[in-house]
């Protein structure tokens, strides 16, 4: 018997799961898996041509992304238009999108706005109107404004920021709704900062148009 250390031969000793970091810690591999997420608005300017909704749209639910709400509209370029996307991701998730629609030829420029950015959503609450003065006093409560009336039901349109809606969503609650529609978000940079202008746009751009692979 040769000198050595007490215990099994190498081959049936047990090996640690994960990997180590940088620092030479060992990491749980579930625990790492589990990235943190984080709700963000992504602008992205883009050629005003058909198609372009459908290669955004088809590039997120291939890769599965978590889009809680998505708006597409004119700009004061004719020849140009916004999308909003509104994402809950992890921050890798979040650069993969960015990464993922700046490869889409349609796509300009794309920039992740600051938490600060004016966000705005529209919403219209069809509600029962048995009690209409306490419907139109939970309305002026908003900043809300009647649209639509008749003896059965009140429409109401709120505009603001998500919690200001949501908030205003639950308080209708108590007369019974019937119909909700919401816009989803829009949004723009505070002050002199562009939101996503021709400048920002990326160089390089594949030479087809169709949806890119799903390279990291």
């Amino acid at each position: 018997m040769t000198g050595g250390l007490e215990g099994p031969p190498p081959e049936e000793r047990p090996t640690p799961a994960g990997k180590r970091n940088e620092l030479g810690i060992r990491i749980d591999p579930a625990v790492e898996a589990a990235r943190p997420t984080r709700r963000t608005v992504i602008s992205a300017l883009v050629e005003h041509e058909p198609g372009v909704l459908s290669d955004v749209s088809g590039l997120f639910s291939r890769r599965q992304f978590n889009i809680e709400s998505l708006t597409v509209g004119p700009t004061e370029n004719d020849d140009q238009a916004r999308i909003t996307l509104v994402v809950e991701e992890s921050d890798p998730g979040i650069e993969q999108i960015k990464k993922q629609l700046r490869k889409l030829i349609p796509v300009i420029a794309v920039r992740e706005l600051e938490p600060d950015a004016m966000r705005r959503e529209l919403a219209l609450v069809k509600v029962n109107a048995t009690r209409p003065d306490r419907v139109a006093a939970v309305a002026d409560m908003f900043g809300g404004k009647t649209v639509d009336a008749s003896p059965d039901t009140a429409t109401v349109e709120i505009t603001g920021a998500r919690q200001k809606i949501d908030a205003a969503i639950e308080a209708f609650s108590q007369f019974g709704i019937r119909e909700i529609s919401r816009t989803g978000t829009t949004a723009l940079a505070r002050g002199t900062d562009d939101t996503a202008t021709v400048e920002a746009q990326h160089t390089e751009q594949p030479t087809q148009h169709t949806v890119p692979a799903d390279d990291d």
